[in-house]
């Protein structure tokens, strides 16, 4: 495993050229979002960006995409990779062709310079080609990123993956720390505002959290709950909007309607940031056993904001030191105990927002790609050597 945190003498303020292969933006998914904000934490860094687009072509392109994987396929994904210094694959099941994503293996196999795969997911409970395609994608890399260290461990426990390829280096923050001076005031007589953010879905848990609200009527002032955010273009495309049907229904029928908001509305990082400012407690009611890496839930800490979160891997490892509370999967009761109790107790609020703070600086985007580019010099100097 890279030592990451070495002296800048093995290159990282030299300048470089990155090869991204991802979805990307105007494209709405978690991964996007995550190889914009490197992208930029690498440019800033003075680095030049390539980005091969994976997915339909947006009739909105940005200037870093320089190729679309639809256009000549992996091969020519690869020689358009190949013109930069270091490529960088994110590595997701459902972002690229074939059976599990395997198309992606031909790209990785046709690249003649050295190669970082950043692996998002590793399944707890495989498919037989799902192992065979996660494995070929780690053998054909010279290294592999990954963001927590549960996720080193199942990946290097569960499979036939080379420890020594694999390094862990957190997601990073979109949103920037919020100066508790400058948070938005609370008005007089209101209670505490509970806000969940990102893209809906099944498996978000939201309904989980409607029903702690339900039975928290008796707090005064009665605690608010934001749901902001898009249902999934992928969900959409299944099911449409019966989601968010569900939950308002939810909220109605129990009673909770009065306490519960739904903000579908788009928000860029300013307003997103204004979001957060206005929020005491961020709910994260996950049900997924398998989502080691969770970006609203960087964002969150890094913004200074306190959780709770249900026991999902990154949740059990970022909060454990004390920035949130993690509760068990599909338990409204436990959600609720954590609210009362931070009603009953601001101090505990307090505690958690400042352990927060303490954790943000490691996990802004600039910090993030610095690890990124001395990973990059590292296997550039080995690949110098052995040449």
């Amino acid at each position: 495993m890279v030592d990451l945190f070495a002296a800048d003498s093995i290159g990282a303020s030299a300048i470089r050229s990155y090869g991204i292969l991802s979805t990307f933006p105007p494209t709405a998914c978690g991964i996007a979002t995550f190889s914009a904000a490197l992208a930029s934490g690498l440019v800033a860094h003075g680095a030049s960006i390539a980005v091969v687009r994976c997915g339909e072509r947006e009739p909105i392109e940005d200037p870093f995409v320089v190729a679309a994987t639809g256009a000549g396929g992996p091969l020519a994904a690869a020689d358009a990779l190949n013109g930069t210094d270091v490529a960088i694959i994110q590595h997701e099941y459902g972002i690229y062709g074939g059976a599990d994503g395997a198309d992606v293996l031909e790209v990785l196999g046709a690249l003649a310079v050295p190669s970082i795969v950043v692996a998002h997911t590793i399944v707890r409970r495989p498919t037989a080609h799902q192992r065979v395609v996660l494995e070929g994608v780690c053998d054909a890399a010279d290294a592999v990123v990954v963001m927590t260290e549960h996720a080193r461990r199942r990946l290097t426990e569960r499979f036939d993956v080379d420890p020594g390829r694999v390094s862990v280096i957190p997601h990073g923050a979109t949103t920037p720390p919020n100066d508790p001076a400058e948070r938005a005031e609370r008005p007089a007589g209101s209670g505490l505002r509970l806000l969940t953010w990102g893209l809906l879905g099944p498996g978000k848990g939201i309904e989980w959290a409607i029903d702690a609200l339900e039975l928290l009527r008796d707090v005064r002032p009665r605690p608010s709950y934001l749901v902001a955010g898009a249902t999934h273009p992928k969900v959409r495309a299944r099911t449409g909007e019966a989601y968010r049907e569900m939950l308002m229904q939810r909220s109605r029928r129990g009673g909770a309607c009065r306490s519960v908001t739904f903000d579908d509305s788009y928000r860029d990082l300013p307003s997103l940031t204004r979001l957060i400012g206005g929020a005491d407690l961020v709910v994260l009611p996950y049900d997924s056993e398998d989502q080691v890496t969770s970006g609203v839930l960087v964002d969150a800490v890094a913004s200074g904001l306190p959780v709770v979160a249900t026991a999902f891997p990154h949740a059990v490892e970022l909060l454990g030191s004390g920035a949130g509370i993690v509760v068990p999967q599909r338990d409204a009761t436990a959600i609720a105990d954590v609210v009362r109790s931070v009603v009953d107790h601001p101090e505990l609020l307090a505690r958690m927002a400042e352990e927060c703070r303490r954790l943000a600086p490691d996990l802004s985007w600039p910090a993030v790609a610095r690890r990124y580019d001395r990973l990059a010099a590292s296997l550039l100097m080995t690949a110098g050597t052995s040449a």
